[in-house]
């Protein structure tokens, strides 16, 4: 039977633990962005040691499962570096640097969808590479990516409860807490669910929103 003085009693918990999803998710995005277009643009690189060295590492983590590089950063690179990081941090570098191998892909697709002619004019008017990348390819290569970038947002979203096995305080596991505390588990699970929706939802929106946006603007 639904019991709405639990809702209230578990709701800052709850929110507590929300709060750590968005921080992670948001620094972890930001992080697979950034890190993305720089495989991606390694991987172009006519330099081979630059352009193997950036495959090898994107098919690495690639074919490796979220969970175990997260222990491993955690647990393994402590004893080996000599230093912690704290639960959160971890888990942001683990969630960016994973779903940057992906992001790498999508990058890389826009990126072969640009016109040889466009290089080529970008080569005429003497534009180095980084002017060539940030003036001339990148406007036309990232607006048709948008919505596959944005896709990875809500996978990392829907992963992020994966952060509560290096004891990262997300809003499951705080609803788990909870749960085992007080034997109860049907509303906190429920509220942890309609969250995620919502913010999947919301994710969503944003990206499509960005995109219009984006497209608007280079139109």
């Amino acid at each position: 039977m639904w019991n709405w003085d639990i809702v209230w009693e578990v709701m800052p918990d709850i929110l507590k633990g929300l709060v750590v999803t968005i921080e992670a998710v948001a620094g972890g995005m930001t992080l697979a962005l950034i890190l993305g277009l720089l495989w991606a643009v390694m991987r172009r690189s006519k330099v081979p040691f630059i352009s193997w060295t950036a495959w090898a590492f994107v098919e690495f983590i690639r074919s490796t499962p979220l969970l175990v590089q997260l222990f491993f950063v955690y647990y393994v690179m402590t004893d080996v570096v000599g230093r912690s990081l704290s639960p959160l941090v971890t888990g942001i570098l683990v969630l960016g640097v994973h779903y940057s191998c992906y992001t790498a892909e999508v990058y890389r697709a826009g990126l072969d969808g640009i016109a040889k002619g466009q290089w080529n004019a970008a080569k005429a008017l003497n534009l180095n590479a980084f002017q060539t990348y940030r003036y001339v390819i990148l406007p036309q290569a990232i607006p048709p990516v948008l919505p596959n970038l944005g896709n990875y947002l809500i996978a990392m979203l829907k992963e992020a409860p994966l952060l509560s096995v290096i004891t990262v305080m997300e809003v499951l596991r705080e609803a788990q807490v909870f749960g085992n505390a007080h034997y109860r588990y049907l509303e906190p699970l429920t509220i942890v669910g309609v969250l995620f929706i919502l913010l999947s939802l919301i994710a969503g929106l944003s990206v499509e929103w960005v995109r219009k946006r984006t497209a608007a603007m280079t139109s």
